[in-house]
């Protein structure tokens, strides 16, 4: 990751009585998560609306990284990673917007290109009236990881 200039950011805590990731035997399950820089502001609104595609693909792009992030502070390393199973990306949309799935290859590009075709999932891309703070997408993912030491 480093190599390729991939930087993970702070974390931040849960919004509510939660934890941001459970495994379960050989599975990883990461619950929602959403666009926060590194300054802790949220890239918030409307996608089709106040925010363009690229924009919410950079949102999408940053909630991975947010992502990863739990996965590594759960596993110790990503390297325990042995492949993507599914991420379920969700769009806070404005009234017409229907390119969910292009938001969301945000997420899916930095998978593939941190883990290469391990990296490769299964999706969906749905539209939403809102989402929690207002922010642009929130997404989850699911992990097959391999044993620790």
């Amino acid at each position: 990751m480093a190599a390729a200039g991939i930087e993970l950011p702070e974390g931040y805590p849960p919004a509510g009585l939660y934890v941001s990731a459970v495994q379960s035997g050989g599975l990883l399950h990461v619950g929602g998560h959403g666009p926060v820089r590194s300054d802790g502001t949220r890239i918030a609104g409307k996608v089709g609306g106040e925010i363009d595609l690229e924009t919410a693909q950079e949102a999408a792009r940053l909630t991975g990284l947010q992502i990863l992030r739990s996965v590594r502070a759960e596993l110790g390393s990503l390297d325990r990673v042995s492949r993507v199973v599914k991420v379920f990306g969700m769009v806070n949309c404005a009234p017409g917007f229907n390119q969910t799935p292009a938001v969301i290859n945000g997420c899916s590009q930095l998978f593939h290109d941190v883990f290469g075709e391990a990296g490769v999932h299964t999706r969906s891309a749905v539209g939403m009236a809102e989402l929690p703070f207002d922010i642009a997408v929130e997404i989850e993912a699911i992990f097959e990881v391999t044993a620790g030491d």
